[in-house]
């Protein structure tokens, strides 16, 4: 088997390819039960052995994906391998295999955490979703001025975090306590646990809250006119 084929069945399989449609759906099921230990509070035997399984799954899976990226990165290289590593998507596939580690290192305290790399199995399914891979390319072409918002954010809570732990300085220990009030009141959820005294600060609140409306809003915004635009250029596509 040539490492052209290879590549075609480790994408996402076409119409009429059995042997990708069935990659697709053995990578899928591994995604799922991969999952399952996340489900249970103890560790039992069963569970290391599906997490040993769907670990050297991932692992095959993340070896062909990195000896076949000269056709996905279309460049016929060694620069092809390298760009590709650093690939959203195979940082994710790396990051799915190494959970592995906690198993053979049990004692290991560093490894243990690792365990939690095991959630970001879940994105691997974005390859086999024609939705979300769409979602992917919007926000990849909007990036920039969502980035642009996130830093409006940002700012506008760093600003009222220091305006109201001058505003109240006795209802803040520190003013990480202050950021905290200013994201929360900010994303509009509320605080409960610290609770503006003077007028001055209550009215702070009140412009936070009304402002993170306009705030969130924007990028939602953003996203829907660009997917808006996505499903048009497909629809254009198809029909031509």
């Amino acid at each position: 088997m040539n490492k052209k084929r290879i590549y075609e069945i480790v994408e996402a399989s076409g119409k009429n390819d059995k042997a990708s449609k069935a990659y697709d759906i053995m990578i899928f099921v591994a995604i799922i039960v991969g999952l399952i230990p996340l489900t249970v509070k103890h560790e039992n035997r069963y569970m290391i052995y599906i997490d040993l399984a769907t670990a050297l799954i991932f692992a095959v899976d993340y070896a062909l994906r990195i000896v076949t990226s000269d056709y996905k990165m279309g460049v016929k290289s060694y620069k092809a391998y390298i760009y590709y590593v650093f690939t959203p998507m195979a940082i994710i596939d790396l990051l799915s295999v190494v959970p592995i580690l906690s198993i053979f290192f049990p004692h290991v305290a560093i490894f243990g955490y690792f365990r939690l790399f095991r959630i970001l199995r879940v994105f691997k399914l974005i390859r086999y979703s024609k939705t979300m891979v769409s979602i992917t390319n919007v926000l990849k072409k909007v990036r920039k001025e969502l980035a642009a918002v996130l830093v409006l954010a940002l700012v506008y809570i760093a600003v009222c975090a220091l305006v109201i732990f001058q505003l109240e300085p006795d209802l803040f220990d520190n003013f990480f306590e202050a950021l905290y009030w200013a994201t929360v009141s900010i994303t509009t959820i509320g605080y409960g646990d610290i609770a503006p005294a003077t007028p001055q600060g209550q009215l702070l609140t009140m412009i936070s809250a009304l402002m993170g409306v306009a705030i969130i809003a924007l990028p939602s915004g953003i996203i829907t006119a660009a997917y808006m635009e996505e499903i048009r250029r497909k629809k254009t596509k198809y029909e031509k």
